[in-house]
């Protein structure tokens, strides 16, 4: 992985923050903790928008890259939600390429349920000193992980952190696939396909068909920033293939909703302007 695909783990969590500045009926993701986790001046900057600039910055941000903003937010909103249903069935969390996400300080908060987070030593670092500004100390139940998902095997790393594969695991791996190489991609499958029987998986993915140059009008630009320009965008999925890959490594499908399917889920109910990316999909998955 990039040192820029690591990078981006400030911009999905500065979206939620930024949803914090409007009424909570206009919200498509509630979430009391984003803007802590965020760098100093991006919180303070944040902590200053009123609703109309906030709404002001969502525009702007559409006309650029348009449903960028709702499809992470959708996303995000789908894999609360799947968690949230699944508590009472899990033993652990593990977030695969956690970045500054807050499930584990916010949907576990109480539960006592164990939480893994991985990702890069820079991700890490950031995210353990925000958090002890904000708590003071570590949640007892939420182990942060240093990791270098192309060079090390993921098994080994959360064993040694106390993970055991008993566990029924609810796994998130959230806006990841798609920066890392197939080989990885792969590896990563394998090692979930040893989790126990019951545990869940939401994860998200590009269509391989735009990283092939199939654009869809209107984004251009994302195309242009991710995928023309360094090809910071590697690996991608097509959709019909999805159900028969995860078969593969022991995991069945239950939900891949639509772009559009979501819109109408999460967007409609506030009554905002915003679409979904049709490039990209979450999937909700069960071990077998």
């Amino acid at each position: 992985m990039t040192r820029e695909a690591a990078q981006t783990g400030i911009g999905p969590m500065a979206l939620v923050a930024v949803e914090q500045r409007l009424p909570v009926e206009r919200r498509i993701v509630v979430d009391d903790l984003a803007a802590a986790l965020l760098p100093t001046p991006a919180r303070w900057l944040i902590s200053l928008m009123g609703t109309r600039t906030a709404l002001r910055l969502v525009t702007l941000a559409e006309r650029r890259y348009p449903g960028l903003w709702g499809g992470m937010l959708c996303r995000k909103r789908f894999i609360d939600d799947a968690l949230t249903e699944a508590l009472p069935h899990i033993d652990a969390f593990v977030n695969l390429g956690a970045g500054f996400d807050t499930r584990a300080f916010r949907l576990l908060r109480d539960t006592g349920v164990p939480a893994w987070e991985l990702d890069q030593p820079a991700n890490i670092d950031a995210k353990r000193q925000r958090l002890l500004r904000r708590f003071g100390k570590l949640p007892a139940n939420v182990t942060l992980v240093a990791v270098d998902f192309e060079h090390l095997a993921l098994d080994a790393v959360l064993a040694a952190q106390g993970y055991t594969r008993s566990r029924r695991a609810f796994f998130v791996w959230e806006g990841v696939t798609q920066y890392l190489d197939s080989a990885t991609v792969h590896a990563t499958f394998e090692m979930l396909g040893r989790a126990a029987a019951g545990s869940r998986l939401a994860f998200t993915y590009v269509s391989r068909d735009f990283l092939e140059g199939k654009v869809p009008p209107g984004q251009e630009a994302l195309y242009r920033r991710f995928v023309a320009r360094g090809a910071i965008w590697r690996f991608g999925i097509d959709p019909e293939a999805v159900r028969a890959l995860l078969a593969g490594y022991g995991w069945r499908v239950i939900a891949q909703p639509e772009p559009e399917a979501l819109a109408r889920r999460y967007i409609a109910p506030t009554g905002r302007l915003l679409d979904c990316m049709p490039m990209e999909r979450v999937v909700l998955a069960e071990r077998v």
